[in-house]
Formats: C-alpha cells, structure tokens, sequence
C-alpha cells in the first residue's frame, strides 16, 4: 500500500459528501448517478431536468480531466482491459442498478446518510459481492 494517500482519500471523501449534500439541499434531490443519467436519457423528463442532469454528468467527466491536465497528480489507475470487456461490465453494472433500485453513490452515500434501511441493505449487498468477486479474482482464479 505504498500509493495509499489517506489525506487526498479524505479530501475526495469530503468533496463527495460536499456534493451530494449540497445537490440534496439546493434541488431537493438525491445525487444518485444511475437515477441521473437514467432521467437525462429519458424523453419523459422536462428539457431544463435534462439540461441540468447531463451538466452533472459532464462535470463529473471534466472536472476530473482538468485537474489531471493542470496539477502534478498522476492517475493511480490503469485499466487493462479490453474495451469489449469493459462495455460488458458497464452493462453488468447498469443492470445491477435497475435491480437494486439505485447505484453506489444513490444508496451508499445519500441513502446511508439519510439512514434508509433499504440503503443499507444495497449497500451490504454491493460490498459483500465485491468483496467476494475480488477474492475469488485474486485467491482462486489467481490474476
């Protein structure tokens, strides 16, 4: 863990929390990225809905490109996937936020904050599967 940085961890975490308490007190709404993109795709949603959801999600892609462009910080990541697999496990994903009725951020920060017992529930499901999915990568299929 030599990369591990608990203070930019913590100041991510914080700007998060920022977020998505800040979009729940200004617009009454909860900063779920699935239920955004989901309603900025969809014809039934206002245009000034719409317009406002997908300036959300082209921050959430901006802002992150900005600051790579313009400070010393260097991407802790690589994926190494190809881009077959990494449409598939977009897909997974979004299938698995219309099963569980929300995404990560939905449940797991804005649910839990707001002590929703069905977000709790979403949340211990979605760890525990990707604690059992990293385990059995690492420990028995061996990558």
């Amino acid at each position: 863990m030599e990369n591990f940085t608990p203070y930019s961890a913590l100041l991510g975490g914080a700007l998060i929390g920022l977020a998505s308490g800040l979009y729940l007190l200004l617009n009454g709404r909860i900063a779920g990225i699935s239920g955004i993109l989901g309603n900025a795709l969809t014809s039934k949603t206002p245009t000034s809905d719409r317009i406002e959801k997908l300036a959300f999600i082209v921050g959430m892609i901006i802002a992150p490109t900005v600051i790579l462009a313009s400070s010393p910080i260097s991407a802790q990541s690589i994926v190494r996937a190809s881009w077959p697999a990494i449409i598939i496990a977009g897909l997974i994903v979004g299938f698995g936020t219309r099963l569980g009725s929300g995404c990560t951020s939905g449940h797991g920060i804005c649910g839990l904050s707001r002590l929703s017992a069905r977000s709790m529930v979403a949340t211990l499901c979605f760890m525990g599967a990707g604690v059992a999915t990293t385990y059995v990568i690492r420990h028995v299929i061996g990558s």
